[in-house]
């Protein structure tokens, strides 16, 4: 079994900037991806950045340049800065291990952007 923890959501007016935190821990096999999605209000949760255990990351289009993943072993970050109120959201912690096909998720944390 694995445990995700994140933290570091808040209120925030736009142009600023937040840090997001999650830890990992149980059974984590050597070969996994991390990353972060969001859902906001009436719509579908979305991916906004993963890594690998070697370090390639894959950010989307709409936070590219504005935000930033990175990972120390199982814990991962997400630096995100110039917000947008259009960044408001549940923010998510995803664990895959693809070679067991296991997919975990953390409890979530609230970020909102303030106009």
């Amino acid at each position: 079994q694995v445990q995700l923890v994140e933290s570091g959501g808040g209120l925030v007016q736009a142009g600023g900037s937040l840090i997001l935190s999650c830890v990992a821990s149980g059974s984590i096999l050597r070969l996994n991806t991390m990353g972060w999605y969001r859902q906001a209000p009436g719509k579908q949760r979305e991916l906004v950045a993963d890594i690998t255990n070697d370090g390639t990351t894959n950010h989307v289009d709409s936070v590219k340049g504005r935000f930033t993943i990175s990972r120390a072993k199982t814990t991962v970050y997400l630096q995100m800065n110039s917000l947008k109120p259009e960044d408001t959201a549940v923010y998510y912690c995803n664990l895959r291990m693809p070679s067991t096909l296991s997919n975990y998720w953390g409890q979530g944390t609230q970020v909102t952007v303030s106009s």
